[in-house]
């Protein structure tokens, strides 16, 4: 099969003059001198060209262990696109059906509404989060109504709906979900250091949280609120290193910012052996129904990833139609295929590197803006 071109070039694209590679490198600087950021991997390809490429800060800040291009990152939600495109890709072989009720291939996963009856969900409503589903962690108390099913399809939720998309695959592909996405989707693309265990420790950047004076180790099992006032997530480090943990499709995976470009890459240039073009399209759609995420006017969410509808209500630069997603351990990234762009920011501190200033600053700095003065 034909793999995206990912080479590194001298000079840039002439949509982006020298000093891009000068302004991103003054955003992570930035971050890292303001200690927002312990440790950062920087990746910006257009049409396929990586026109800017590095690593900074460090791994482990105790040790003064330096952060590497070729570092394995806990990935939380950045799993989730690559768990969607495996179902894509079975749907793609006609094995399943996005808008027939899953309950076809897993007839024990019955949900029911308030009033009782049972839920249809769909394969589609689990890939766009309109599955009724829910995340214990947005819940301000411990005894919040946990993945209490509302009507599905009629809003969205950030949920447990791709781990529920892991046990379909699983059940459709005949295997467990560790073997499906490797014989979908990271196997045929060369992501070779992406799976759900991390087999090299060395290579694993230490996580940090956010704190004064400076970002603290995340220590297991603690709680890290995503919005005050709720419970918050319970991290595991550890957890990635455990063959024998379940694999979470919705945050259970580890990889490097290399190996997660070449996906976005492939999906950007249309899918290549991958995936046809019509259900790549289909992912980049949204399927929301013109409905707002929480705290993001003019973002509608696909099958795997938020899209911009409007750039102006945003008050972004990107292009409408630009993919965008996170990962709680510090990750973010997009793709603006009206200017061939993908960019991918992997770093080791949450939130700081999913939500904080460096998302923004790094998107305006691709851009074109200079990073604000502090």
């Amino acid at each position: 099969m034909s793999l995206p071109t990912l080479a590194p070039r001298p000079g840039v694209s002439p949509a982006f003059p020298a000093p891009l590679n000068a302004r991103i490198d003054a955003v992570v600087r930035q971050a890292l001198e303001q200690r927002r950021l312990v440790g950062a991997v920087v990746l910006v390809s257009r049409d396929g060209e990586l026109i800017h490429q590095q690593a900074a800060g460090l791994a482990d800040r105790e040790s003064g262990q330096p952060m590497r291009m070729d570092a394995v990152f806990r990935l939380a939600s950045v799993s989730k696109p690559i768990v969607s495109v495996a179902a894509l890709v079975l749907v793609a072989q006609g094995r399943l059906d996005l808008d027939q009720g899953i309950d076809r291939w897993l007839p024990e996963f019955r949900p029911r509404l308030a009033d009782g009856r049972p839920a249809r969900i769909t394969a589609r409503q689990l890939l766009s989060h309109t599955a009724g589903l829910g995340y214990r962690f947005f819940e301000s108390g411990e005894d919040g109504p946990y993945a209490r099913a509302g009507k599905p399809g009629t809003a969205w939720g950030y949920s447990l709906a791709t781990d529920v998309l892991g046990a379909l695959i699983e059940r459709v592909h005949g295997t467990p979900l560790d073997t499906a996405v490797r014989q979908l989707v990271t196997g045929p693309l060369g992501m070779d250091d992406t799976g759900f265990v991390a087999r090299d420790a060395h290579r694993v950047p230490t996580p940090y949280v956010n704190d004064s004076p400076h970002p603290h180790r995340l220590r297991e099992s603690e709680a890290v609120p995503v919005v005050e006032g709720t419970v918050g997530i319970p991290y595991s480090p550890a957890r990635i290193f455990n063959a024998r943990a379940f694999p979470s499709g919705g945050a259970g995976m580890a990889g490097t910012a290399q190996d997660f470009l070449r996906l976005l890459e492939s999906l950007r240039q249309g899918g290549g052996a991958l995936l046809p073009f019509a259900l790549v399209e289909d992912m980049a759609r949204d399927q929301t129904g013109g409905l707002d995420l929480p705290d993001a006017p003019g973002t509608g969410f696909g099958l795997g990833f938020s899209v911009l509808r409007d750039p102006r209500r945003a008050g972004s630069p990107e292009a409408a139609g630009t993919w965008r997603w996170g990962g709680a351990y510090g990750h973010a990234w997009f793709v603006d295929r009206s200017q061939g762009l993908s960019v991918v920011a992997f770093t080791n501190t949450l939130y700081e590197g999913m939500s904080g200033r460096f998302v923004t600053d790094l998107r305006d700095a691709v851009y074109g803006a200079a990073p604000a003065a502090a």
